[in-house]
């Protein structure tokens, strides 16, 4: 069964389907975040890369699910539903939570034969870099200061009383699969590792960003932009750019 005639299902979304790609694009949200965060990657990707982006239970159309509550849970059921996809090269890219997610599937996918053409990892410290967090013990209102002190969120719907009954639950416990998660293992991937980060991004430390650089046996580059946690919203082509160069199947520049 190619790739091209698989069901989407309930996981993955695939806004602008290019068949004919070379290499398909998994794209993992950040905590809180759905499937269309990536609407503009998967438009600015194709037809070069067909986008797959994935949608976590407990939000948007998926509401009704109940959530996943740890990162490692939700590793074991997506690399599940990319399997099918695997007739070409996958590429994995995820923004913070969505980034130590990414991790977790490389990792199986390599222990199923499937090996990512890279690991695009963003707003993400590595993980074997563990801080201390509880935000996701905050009542309801330091959860939505601490969105919007990182700018995930539009600020205005974050004040609107309906969109936030929707969409904190899902937060929380994104939060917490986030928040708890601790890499143990000593398995490392053989793919490519790009580490895209902001440089005022609060959440990740110039160390923490280059300790990725032990998770990986194959090529590393840490790409650094100008901006905060959300610096990637500011910086779409060059972030698509980066992708772009590093699916290139020559060698991209850069690596160490």
């Amino acid at each position: 069964m190619t790739g091209s005639s698989v069901g989407t299902g309930a996981w993955i979304r695939r806004f602008h389907p290019a068949p004919e790609a070379p290499v398909r694009l998994v794209c993992f949200p950040h905590a809180g975040g759905s499937a269309s965060f990536y609407f503009p990657v998967s438009q600015a990707m194709s037809p070069g890369a067909d986008v797959l982006c994935v949608q976590y239970p407990g939000r948007q159309d998926r509401r009704d699910e109940p959530c996943i509550a740890t990162v490692t849970e939700l590793a074991d059921a997506v690399v599940e539903e990319l399997l099918p996809w695997a007739d070409r090269p996958l590429a994995l890219f995820g923004h913070s939570m969505g980034a130590s997610l990414a991790f977790e599937v490389a990792l199986r996918l390599e222990e199923r034969g499937v090996v990512p053409r890279a690991l695009f990892a963003s707003g993400r410290r590595a993980p074997s870099r563990f801080r201390e967090g509880n935000v996701h013990l905050a009542d309801d209102d330091t959860l939505v200061e601490e969105l919007k002190k990182l700018s995930g969120t539009d600020s205005e719907l974050l004040d609107d009383p309906e969109i936030l009954r929707m969409i904190l639950p899902a937060v929380r416990n994104d939060y917490r699969a986030a928040e708890t998660y601790r890499f143990t293992g000593q398995r490392r991937l053989s793919c490519p590792v790009v580490v895209l980060v902001g440089d005022e991004d609060p959440q990740v430390a110039r160390e923490e960003a280059d300790a990725w650089r032990r998770h990986t046996d194959g090529a590393f580059k840490v790409q650094w932009f100008s901006g905060g946690h959300f610096f990637l919203t500011s910086h779409v082509a060059a972030v698509m750019a980066e992708i772009s160069e590093h699916l290139s199947p020559e060698p991209a520049a850069g690596f160490r």
